[in-house]
This record gives C-alpha cells, structure tokens and sequence, in this order.
C-alpha cells in the first residue's frame, strides 16, 4: 500500500508539473531536451558509490527546482520556472517509476526500495 501511494504521489507531481508547464507555455523541445537531464548526475558513479549517490541525490530533491521555481516567479523569469517545472516532472516521473533518493552503498539500495 504504502509503495502504491508513493508511486501515486510521484504521478500527480509529474503530471501536475506537466501541466504547468504547458500552461506556462512552454514548449516540447524544450520538454524533450531537459527532461532526463538530471540524470546526467549519474556520471558521478564513475568516481564511486559515494560520490555518485551524493551528485544523484542533489538533483533528484525537490529543494533545488524549488529554489529556481521560486527565483523564476519572483524574477519574473518565465525560462527559469519552466526549467523547474521540467525538473520537478523529471523527479515525480522517477518516483512513479519506484526510483529514489540512492544510498551510498549501491545505485539500486534507494529510499523507496531495491532496484
């Protein structure tokens, strides 16, 4: 149940981000282009476990894409908020797939199960 309501969760996140987005006018390029970007902080296995699950895991927080959503409202910076928004998608889409926050001890031990 409690696997059932996290994936839920990371559903609506995704999908209420995508609708945002869209309402902001924002467009499928750049949908495209950005949307598995954060996986990029993957590389960051290439130097170990440690390294790599700390780079994962400071992209695949919400804190950051709410610090760049709240900067692009208050700057009126409408690129900004579509790029959190993007981000933010990208982190609920991970959570309705059964990936999390990753421990240091392997890519597959994360915060919602083994992978």
């Amino acid at each position: 149940m409690v696997r059932m309501l996290l994936k839920a969760e990371g559903a609506v996140v995704c999908l209420g981000s995508l609708l945002l987005y869209f309402q902001q006018d924002g467009g499928w390029l750049l949908l495209i282009l950005l949307l598995l970007g954060p996986d990029l902080s993957m590389l960051g296995y290439l130097a170990g476990p440690r390294a790599g699950s700390r780079a994962y895991d400071a992209v695949h927080t919400y804190v950051a894409p709410a610090l760049v959503l709240g900067t692009g409202l208050f700057a009126d910076a409408p690129m900004a908020v579509r790029i959190a928004l993007i981000w933010t998608a990208h982190i609920g889409l991970d959570r309705l797939l059964g990936y999390g926050l990753k421990y240091p001890t392997h890519f597959k031990d994360t915060h919602l199960q083994r992978v």
